[in-house]
């Protein structure tokens, strides 16, 4: 018998859609995360990220200006202008800063639903 690490991912219901400001940001709890979701209505397009700009370790994100740079969307921080992609979370205007973690994003209903990742061990048997 062996362990692997399995990655399952979590749906939680985070908020309805009407609660997202257009073109804008909100900021989600979920245990003990924080979690910057965004209505990006010019691009009918939903993102969510971490709430924490790694800049200077503020959440703040959720209130940052969301946008496009080279048909990328992102976010700004709103303190410090470092901007982060909305699509993997890579820092595009600072080669070392750290990047942001991102999280899937699904409408049903107009009820936004968010999706993490929870790590659990699961016992495989290679004997059938």
């Amino acid at each position: 018998m062996s362990n692997t690490l399995v990655q399952n991912i979590t749906w939680f219901k985070a908020c309805r859609a009407a609660d997202v400001p257009q073109n804008g940001g909100v900021c989600v709890k979920y245990k003990h995360e924080q979690i910057a979701l965004y209505h990006f209505t010019r691009r009918d397009e939903w993102y969510a990220t971490q709430n924490l700009c790694p800049h200077r370790r503020q959440m703040v994100l959720s209130r940052g200006m969301i946008g496009s740079q080279a048909g990328e969307p992102k976010v700004a921080c709103p303190f410090h202008k470092k901007t982060f992609s909305l699509v993997d979370g890579h820092c595009l205007n600072d080669d070392e800063c750290e990047s942001i973690r991102t999280y899937p994003v699904k409408i049903e209903n107009g009820v936004v639903f968010i999706g993490v990742e929870e790590e659990g061990d699961e016992d495989y048997c290679l004997n059938k």
